[in-house]
Order: C-alpha cells, then sequence, then structure tokens
C-alpha cells in the first residue's frame, strides 16, 4: 500500500560497523550467535498473545446505512422488506415525500441522514424526523460540483459560461465559484446547532468540498487561525468530514485490499477518500489537514458503491461491500453508507443491493448474513477484552474484535485477496470452551464447531469469516 507520506530515510544504507566501538572484540561466531539471538526474540514476541480490545457489536451495526430514494419520489412501501432483512439500521434521503420518511421509520426503526439545497426547509424536516425519533443526521447539498446550488441569489458550484465580447465573440465556459456553496454549511450548522431540539444531533459536512475552485475552506471542519480561506477563521461547518470514497475507485479496478485502501485516511491513490477531500483538495490543491490529524478526523461516507450489471458479478460486489463495511469502521469510519438499496433508482448503474423486482444479489445476502451472524442491539459499556493474534498475518487479512452484550466475542476475519487464499492460525491465547466459525458467502450457521480450543486454522481468501468465541 502507498501512502502520500515521504519517508526521508528511504534508500538510506546503515553500516553495521559504524555501531561498533574499536574496544569491542567479537569473534564472528559470537556476532552470528546475537543476530540469532535477536531474531528469536522477535519471533518470539510476534507469539505472545496481544491484548485487544473489543468493540460493541451494536456500535458496529449501528455503523452500517443505505443510499435511498423516497426523496425522488420512489414508494418507501418497497423498502420495508429489503431493509429488514439486511439488518441495515442508517438510510440517506432528501426532505421531500417526508410522509414515507416516518413511515418507514416506523416499520423498520430506521433513522435518516437528511439532505438538502434549502436551510430552512431542511431544518423543519429535520424537526418532524427528530420529533419521531427518526433522525440520525442533517447534512445539507449533495456533490456541488456535480449538481450545482442556489443560495442567496447566487449559483454556488458547477459550470458557468459568460459572452465574451470582442472580434472574436462567443460564451465562455468557467467555473462558479463555491463561496456560496460554503456559505450554506456555516448557516445551516449554526441553524442546527442553535435549535433546541437538533442541536444534539451531528452534521455531515458537504460531499465532494475537494473540488471546490476558490480556497473557501471546505477542507476543514471548523477553519483554523492561519488557512488564508476566503471565509474568516473560526467558521464552522460540520461535526464530520464526509466523503464519497467508492470503494470502486476512480478506475473500475479489482485490485488486493480493494476496500482496505479505499478507506485508508492518508491514501492518495485510485480512490477519491479522504486525502482527496481533507488532506490536499483533489481540484485546485488548497491544503487542508496533516496526515496525523486526518487519522484521527471525525469521519462518515456517505456514498460508496460497487456495480454488478451481470450475474457473474455479483459474488465480487457481495464481497467487496461486506469488506467495505468492515474496513471502515476498523479505520475510524462513524457511518458508512453504500449506494444503493435497489437497482435502477436514482441514476445509471447497476450499484443496488436489490434488483428492480426486489428479489436479493448476492450482496443484500452476504450482508444479511453478516448482520444475523452479529445481530445485537444492546451497547456495551465497557467492553471485554481477548488475547489473541494471527502470527505471520498477511498483508491482505485483516480482523475486527467484538463483543456481544451477553458476553460472546465475535472475531471478523476477512481477506482481500483476489486470487488465492492464505492458511492462517489465530491464536486465543488460552483455551475456550467452544468456538463456531462462520462464513459471510455461505450463511447465518456455522460452518465448523469445535471445543476446547486455544488455535483455529482458517483459510482466508476475499470474503469475511466470523469466530465466534465462547
Amino acid at each position: 500500500m502507498t501512502t502520500n507520506t515521504d519517508y526521508a530515510s528511504k534508500g538510506e544504507k546503515v553500516h553495521l560497523a559504524s555501531f561498533w566501538s574499536p574496544k569491542l572484540k567479537m569473534t564472528e561466531f559470537a556476532f552470528a550467535f546475537l543476530v540469532f539471538a535477536i531474531a528469536e526474540c522477535a519471533h518470539a514476541d510476534q507469539r505472545i498473545p496481544a491484548e485487544v480490545t473489543a468493540v460493541s457489536s451494536d456500535t458496529f451495526l449501528s455503523s452500517l446505512g443505505l443510499n435511498t430514494h423516497i426523496d425522488q419520489g420512489y414508494d418507501p412501501g418497497s423498502y420495508a422488506l429489503p431493509l429488514r432483512y439486511l439488518g441495515v439500521r442508517n438510510v440517506r434521503d432528501g426532505v421531500r415525500n417526508l410522509s414515507g420518511h416516518l413511515m418507514l421509520h416506523a416499520q423498520t426503526g430506521i433513522r435518516f441522514d437528511l439532505l438538502g439545497a434549502d436551510v430552512r426547509t431542511l431544518i423543519a424536516a429535520a424537526n418532524t424526523l427528530a420529533r419521531a425519533g427518526a433522525l440520525l443526521s442533517v447534512e445539507g447539498p449533495n456533490e456541488p460540483n456535480n449538481f450545482p446550488i442556489f443560495y442567496n441569489g447566487q449559483q454556488g458550484g458547477g459550470m458557468t459560461v459568460s459572452w465574451l465580447p470582442g472580434w472574436l465573440p462567443g460564451w465562455l465556459p468557467g467555473w462558479a465559484s463555491w463561496i456560496p456553496v460554503a456559505q450554506f454549511p456555516k448557516d445551516l450548522y449554526t441553524a442546527v446547532k442553535d435549535d433546541p431540539q437538533l442541536s444534539r444531533f451531528p452534521v455531515f459536512h458537504v460531499s465532494e468540498g475537494g473540488a471546490e475552485v476558490d480556497n473557501v475552506g471546505l477542507q476543514f471542519l471548523t477553519i483554523p487561525t492561519g488557512a488564508g480561506a476566503e471565509l474568516p477563521d473560526g467558521t464552522q461547518f460540520a461535526d464530520y468530514a464526509n466523503v464519497h470514497n467508492y470503494v470502486s475507485g476512480v478506475r473500475t479496478r479489482y485490485v488486493d485490499n480493494q476496500a482496505w485502501q479505499a478507506a485508508t485516511p492518508t491514501l492518495n491513490s485510485n480512490w477519491d477518500g479522504l486525502y482527496g477531500e481533507y488532506g490536499r483538495t483533489w481540484k485546485r490543491h488548497f491544503r487542508g489537514y496533516s496526515n496525523a490529524e486526518l487519522q484521527t478526523l471525525p469521519r462518515v461516507t456517505t456514498e460508496t458503491g460497487w456495480d454488478a450489471a451481470r450475474p457473474e458479478e455479483e459474488r465480487i460486489q457481495g464481497v467487496v461491500l461486506v469488506n467495505t463495511y468492515l474496513a471502515q469502521f476498523k479505520q475510524g469510519w462513524r457511518y458508512t453508507f453504500i449506494y444503493e438499496l435497489g437497482e435502477g433508482e436514482g441514476g445509471g448503474g447497476n450499484q443496488g443491493l436489490f434488483h428492480q423486482n426486489w428479489t436479493p444479489k448476492l450482496a443484500a445476502i452476504y450482508i444479511h448474513n453478516l448482520t444475523t451472524i452479529l445481530a445485537d442491539n444492546v451497547s456495551i459499556a465497557s467492553p471485554g477484552k481477548l488475547d489473541y493474534f494471527i502470527a505471520n498475518q498477511p498483508s491482505t487479512v485483516h480482523d475486527l474484535l467484538l463483543q456481544k452484550s451477553g458476553g460472546v466475542f465475535e472475531l471478523v476475519v476477512w481477506g482481500e485477496q483476489v486470487n488465492g487464499s492464505n492458511t492462517i492460525a489465530v491464536n486465543l491465547g488460552r483455551n475456550y470452551a467452544n468456538v463456531k466459525i462462520y462464513d459471510t458467502t455461505v450463511g447465518t450457521t456455522p460452518i465448523q464447531d469445535i471445543t476446547d480450543a486455544k488455535s483455529v486454522s482458517l483459510t482466508v481468501s476475499d470474503h469475511a469469516m466470523i469466530l465466534e468465541i465462547q
């Protein structure tokens, strides 16, 4: 994996002779023995289980979201059964047809990330959902570079054309200023935090802020002192950074660690990730947060997805999207919304988890398996710890330790290797009475049940396995 970080020491040569005093005499045998001993100590350290604190399974499940299109007039009644089947708890949608939002919440318990391009309408709709217990967050306009807004009488984002007079007159295309785009989230944030009912809800930033053509400061949650932005220092926009880091990437390739790379906060590569929106903006390269700051920046993904137009493409879509939910959460993303629930809604492409007749694609089945195995609706304030490690863990194998409210550990181990597989050993540190192994591509019942287990062998390839340990 390549990050934007430059290492000054890359390529430097270190000479062992420089470490030795002339007074120190050592035979070649003694030196070889010392090197061997150091290597053995390092290898021994790898065999010592690391005490890992679990995360509540309920917290992980609360991070899962989808995009729907009630706002655009699609029937919310058709969403209820698919959402209950998936076990996903959050939906992102617009402000229109609000009765559909309320009906869907009543039938499924789903909560909404609400987006819109009019502050007053958005605040009113958010209050309606908040009173019903159906509000998750407030967002604002979607991708102003692709869908320009009009705020305070001015266009923000997108392209403009102006008449060029002279000896060769004509229409000259250009880019609209992003000042109106920046003024919108500034005013929205103030309105939300000043509202007695809404102040406790998070505000998600404008998506695709990295497309700003003038430095209005959208690469920050709050513009810091000395940023040189066109809006004043101290201007507050949001509680969470918001990106559309589609796991498919800008080059639409399927590679090892596809989901892991898309989720990496400092990666500047083939994904429209956090770095290009908040580290150094991708269009005009305005500087934002440092790499260290990006690692801890509160963040959400409100759109990601994978296209599967043909039946033979569905398996890849399924494993990649499950991996995406896992990789995003493991790397610090609080919420992740897949685009989209139903095929053929909201635009072209075949990114839906369900076909147009609402039969599930494999992605829907795999997500259902994941959420069913991990099902829990009680958050743990202080999760327990498990002493485990994966010896010689391949770079394409990742793990996430969860715990249910009943005390059972759920160790998710997933692979992101396009071809082939790895056989790994998961050392649990001590003997456990029972370990069940699940495969998210197979179903919701264990594929193996082991008693008195201290170590578990797994063959990991491109998808998620779950060890239930008790």
